[in-house]
Order: C-alpha cells, then sequence, then structure tokens
C-alpha cells in the first residue's frame, strides 16, 4: 500500500494551489464492519509520528516548583500552577478558552486531583484530560514527544481523520507518518488494515485525493 499512498500524496501536492501559509495534509479514512454503538469498536489512541506533524503544537504544562521552572524553560506554551488552577476553576469562560487553545495538556502527577476538580468539567469532554507526570520528569523529551504526536479516534461514525504532515515535507515522509496511523488499525481492529473501507487525502484548502 506504501506506493499507492506515495503516489496519492505526490498527487495531493502537485494540485496544491500556492497559498500565504504552509498547508497541513490529513487522512481521512473509512472503516468497513465497524458497529461504533458497542463500546469495545470506539478507539482513542495517541500516535506517534515518525517524521513529525510538520505543524505547531500547542502544550500546557500544569506543574509546581523545579518541574514548572524547568518545563518553562523547554518551551511549554503556558505553564499553570496550583493557584492558576483555582482561579480557573471560578471562571468557566477562562477554562473553557484555555480547553480549546492548547491541543495537549499535561500535569504534575500530585496536582492531578486538583486538576479534575477544576479542569475536569471541560477537558473530559474535550479528551483532553492530561496525561500525569512524576515530579522528576523530563519536560523536553515530553514537549519533543507530544509536539509529533496526533490523536486518533474512533467514535460516533466508523472513521478517523488525522493530521499527517504538511506540504514542506517530502512524499516519503508524509507517506510514512499514514503508514504509523494505518498500523493503529492494524493493532486495533479485527481484521486490521482489511477492514479499510476507503482512503482520502486533503490539503487544508485543497481538493480530496482517494487513495484506495
Amino acid at each position: 500500500m506504501s506506493q499507492e499512498i506515495e503516489e496519492a500524496v505526490k498527487k495531493v501536492l502537485e494540485e496544491s494551489k500556492p497559498r500565504n501559509f504552509t498547508q497541513s495534509i490529513d487522512v481521512v479514512i473509512t472503516i468497513n464492519d465497524l458497529d461504533v454503538n458497542k463500546p469495545e469498536n470506539r478507539l482513542d489512541e495517541e500516535v506517534l509520528l515518525p517524521n513529525g506533524r510538520g505543524k505547531d503544537v500547542t502544550v500546557a504544562f500544569i506543574a509546581e516548583g523545579e518541574l514548572a521552572y524547568q518545563a518553562e524553560k523547554a518551551g511549554a506554551d503556558i505553564v499553570i500552577d496550583k493557584e492558576k488552577l483555582e482561579e480557573l476553576g471560578k471562571n468557566r469562560p477562562e477554562a473553557k478558552k484555555l480547553a480549546n487553545t492548547y491541543d495537549f495538556f499535561v500535569a504534575q502527577a500530585d496536582l492531578m486531583p486538583t486538576v479534575g476538580r477544576f479542569l475536569g468539567p471541560v477537558l473530559g469532554p474535550r479528551k483532553k484530560m492530561p496525561k500525569p507526570i512524576p515530579a522528576s520528569a523530563n519536560p523536553e523529551v515530553i514537549l519533543g514527544r507530544l509536539k509529533s504526536t496526533v490523536k486518533i479516534r474512533v467514535k460516533d461514525q466508523p472513521l478517523i481523520q488525522s493530521i499527517v504532515g504538511s506540504e514542506d515535507m517530502t512524499e516519503a515522509q508524509i507517506a510514512e507518518n499514514i503508514d504509523a496511523v494505518i498500523d493503529v488499525l492494524d493493532r486495533n481492529l479485527e481484521q486490521g488494515s482489511k477492514q479499510i473501507k476507503a482512503m482520502y487525502l486533503k490539503t487544508t484548502m485543497g481538493p480530496v485525493t482517494r487513495v484506495i
């Protein structure tokens, strides 16, 4: 399938009109014989793209003390301490704005109960509850990984949609990222990638290209 994918990526890039920004490339995959009414058939996973997303990712770090300092130093987009958490708990509009602004949330493990209390109601429904990490964690490593991570979900419909790169990446890099997404289906679907009904690629503002 890799050759078909690479040819489709080439077509998408060739047909993409120049824009005044770097467009993302998305893959959309529809799945056969998947009853999404059964909870066991729903999917919610994070995938590390081998060549990165090609686009910026925003990460909110919830921490105190040395971990907060190291997170800020490592380039976290925002660092939230316990006092700020409590303020957000009293200001639902601001908490919602925060939840919508950042792609990923990470929290110092001993702050998770406070996070759940004050931000759980806005992060939970958006599937953005933070990953707990120890106070001794290395924020630089965590941020580096998250900036190459995408979320793959099957919820109400038997399909997934995910960013797999940007138009300034090579065809081979984008194809390799798509293979990483397909690997998730191989691991989670009863018949693996054989259950793929159709696959499409598109740039942010470009036409849709069918792969299979």
